[in-house]
């Protein structure tokens, strides 16, 4: 009950040299279990100074999680970046109700954001919800809950280069997962992403299988 804020890097496999002993793919989700733990794995440098104020506006402990990598900064009408705080929120979206939403968190955000647009080229319409707060989203009334992750959209796809276990809470059990299962590997960061599926081409066709 401190207002405690660790600050964890290595967040996954992006620094992938280092071999498996410092990618910690299961961390994520193990700290998510946590009590009264809020947990952010921010996608940009706007995501973690909000991630940093809430932080310190609360009366409980957080963890921030970052990547090692250079990440795309997103851009953000006022109103999204407002709900940054609230844990997840629409970041791209299409024309009426989605076919399909695409949940991403850190370092992935950007690579949903590729495929939403791919599927776009594609006649596929396709939202791109950032989560990185997982905890922070749980804790919001079911309405803004229902905004962001519309109950009759069950064409899901959750990207996050972690444990992918976790993430059938928000895709369901007929959604799809672009995670990891293993312990992570030694080699360079971008050969490590194509290996483990962390690529345009198959989310896209995690998507489409969906669908």
């Amino acid at each position: 009950k401190q207002r405690l804020v660790w600050v964890l890097t290595h967040d996954s496999i992006g620094v992938g040299e280092d071999g498996p002993t410092h990618q910690p793919v299961e961390h994520v989700s193990s700290l998510r279990l946590i009590p009264d733990l809020l947990v952010w794995r921010p996608c940009d440098a706007v995501e973690t100074a909000v991630a940093w104020k809430v932080a310190l506006e609360s009366a409980q402990p957080s963890c921030m999680v970052l990547t090692r990598q250079g990440l795309t900064p997103q851009t953000r009408t006022e109103e999204q970046l407002e709900a940054v705080k609230r844990g997840a929120y629409i970041l791209k979206d299409c024309e009426g109700t989605p076919e399909v939403i695409l949940i991403a968190t850190g370092s992935e955000v950007q690579l949903a954001v590729s495929a939403a647009e791919a599927l776009a080229g594609k006649g596929r319409k396709a939202r791109v919800v950032s989560m990185p707060s997982t905890d922070a989203f749980d804790k919001q009334d079911a309405a803004y809950r229902e905004s962001v992750l519309p109950k009759a959209v069950t064409a899901r796809v959750a990207v996050e280069a972690g444990i992918a276990d976790y993430w059938f809470k928000y895709v369901g059990l007929n959604g799809a997962i672009v995670g990891i299962t293993t312990f992570g590997e030694s080699a360079p960061a971008e050969q490590l992403f194509e290996e483990f599926g962390f690529t345009v081409d198959n989310v896209v066709a995690k998507a489409k299988a969906l669908l």
